[in-house]
């Protein structure tokens, strides 16, 4: 059988928000489509993801406006993704090792071109692979340094 890649079961064509956008852009975009996390792009270029804990931690809780805050004030950097050429089974493993539930996908260009989630693995490798990623992923996590 030939190894599945990870651009054959992502899914493409992702919403995203701009660093510029109000956080309450973001929320609505993430209410909309019942999602959690949203990648932050500059263009075509991935620069961060916001997701709804952050809003909470990094703005309402702080008391900052959601209409006047931007998303680049909220959102994380640095963040993992994997290549579209990539093998799936070495994507599982990224995603277990920083328990993802979705990775960004991006091509050799570094532009996003998808979203790699725990289903689409799931759906694709062997009982006992996704098995043991879904029980990694959802293990929980270890409270950060102060």
């Amino acid at each position: 059988m030939a190894t599945q890649r990870v651009g054959d079961v992502m899914t493409p064509d992702v919403e995203v928000v701009r660093p510029s956008d109000s956080l309450r852009v973001a929320a609505e975009k993430m209410r909309e489509l019942n999602v959690g996390p949203i990648p932050v792009c500059d263009g075509d270029q991935l620069v961060g993801m916001v997701t709804d804990r952050d809003i909470v931690i990094r703005a309402v809780a702080r008391g900052l406006d959601a209409e006047r805050t931007q998303v680049a004030q909220a959102m994380t950097r640095g963040v993992e993704y994997v290549y579209d050429d990539d093998d799936l089974t070495q994507a599982a493993e990224k995603m277990r090792a920083s328990q993802l539930r979705r990775i960004v996908v991006l091509n050799r260009a570094k532009q996003l071109v998808g979203i790699l989630s725990l289903g689409d693995v799931s759906a694709e490798l062997s009982d006992e692979e996704s098995g043991r990623t879904l029980e990694e992923v959802s293990a929980p996590s270890q409270p950060a340094a102060h």
